[in-house]
């Protein structure tokens, strides 16, 4: 497969309500969306790390330009027989896996697009449905908190997510559980706290989560082996995961009990794939990630999550969770409560929309 064309959008999506974690708050979601063409066929993708380099690294404004300015015209009219082979000629830069992935995901949804094979399918996914979880960022009080949940354990949620950070964390889990004890619950870190706060860890064992997701730095793998191995709650790493090696080693270490997949994160589908692959080796589950993406990154989240080791709910969300009006259409939405079925056609940018949204816009060929 030869990509002759790739254009690429940067665009800032308004979000209903500002998304608030450990890192800060976000308004509207930067992304980066590309366009990819071979012969008379045309793919979209999505890789999105956010408008700041709070998350990882990167930034929209750095995908952008490494896209545009280097990676998109190293792979630009060559022809790759495999995604696999179009990564390797991108080893040659260091690190950057959000941009990486804009460009693997888009050799993928080529091939769906020119073998007319959905992409789940593609990749080997086997489930008809996907579950997902309900995820609460931090609100301006523990009682907004607590409507909110409710709303969700009404509809039957398996399980619910809880973004803590210093200030809005004991107190927080000790008024939802003892309102909620049946619930399923995690609680994701971002990378805020350290290992000086190893009381406060022990002091949550009480409420058996699922899963801490990511409590310490997000270079690290040494000391989330050491708080493992101190806490009663499994660790489930998410940042620190930025590609294949580095789950290697975290699982070689028992830095963590499961590992969460966001393909931007990792580098794309292929390195999703593979990881997916170690940790269900290694006896590892993993559940799949989004970063607020419009319904065609979310979908392609959701084609991940049909593979087998997939286990645990993922961060899916219909598009009106975050989004009065999705950048891309078809938006997505529930079959029925916290269960989406992957598409076999993949949601593609609104034109008005896509004008409307975009900061700026490079084109190669």
């Amino acid at each position: 497969m030869k990509i002759e064309e790739l254009n690429i959008y940067h665009v800032a999506m308004p979000l209903i309500d500002p998304w608030i974690t450990s890192y800060g708050a976000d308004y509207e979601i930067h992304s980066i969306l590309i366009n990819a063409k071979s012969g008379d066929y045309q793919a979209w993708s999505e890789t999105c790390a956010l408008e700041l380099p709070t998350y990882s690294y990167e930034s929209a404004n750095s995908i952008f330009y490494n896209l545009s300015e280097i990676f998109g015209k190293k792979i630009i009219g060559n022809d790759y027989q495999n995604a696999k082979n179009l990564n390797d000629d991108l080893k040659v830069y260091k690190g950057n896996p959000f941009a990486k992935a804009g460009l693997d995901i888009a050799w993928w949804n080529l091939k769906s697009e020119i073998t007319n094979t959905p992409l789940h399918e593609l990749i080997g996914g086997t489930r008809k449905e996907v579950v997902a979880g309900a995820d609460f960022g931090v609100e301006k009080d523990i009682d907004t908190l607590l409507s909110k949940i409710q709303l969700a354990v009404d509809k039957k949620t398996p399980r619910i997510k809880l973004k803590i950070k210093k200030d809005w964390d004991k107190d927080v889990l000790d008024a939802v559980k003892s309102t909620f004890p049946k619930s399923i619950f995690h609680v994701d870190c971002n990378g805020g706290y350290s290992l000086k706060d190893l009381d406060f860890f022990k002091s949550i064992d009480k409420h058996e989560l699922a899963f801490i997701e990511q409590p310490l730095n997000s270079d690290d793998l040494i000391d989330h082996a050491k708080l493992a191995k101190l806490i009663e709650t499994p660790i489930c790493l998410d940042e620190s995961i930025n590609g294949v090696e580095r789950a290697v080693q975290a699982i070689e270490i028992e830095a963590c009990k499961y590992i969460n997949i966001k393909p931007g994160r990792v580098g794309g589908i292929t390195n999703s794939l593979e990881i997916n692959k170690i940790a269900e080796n290694a006896g590892i589950p993993v559940w799949v990630g989004g970063m607020l993406e419009s319904a065609l990154g979310a979908s392609i989240c959701i084609a991940l999550a049909t593979l087998e080791n997939f286990t645990y709910p993922g961060d899916l969300f219909p598009s009106d969770r975050f989004y009065t009006d999705d950048l891309c259409k078809p938006e997505n939405k529930f079959k029925s409560p916290y269960i989406f079925e992957p598409l076999n056609v993949l949601p593609k940018p609104d034109s008005e929309l896509l004008e409307k949204y975009t900061v700026k816009s490079a084109k190669l060929h």
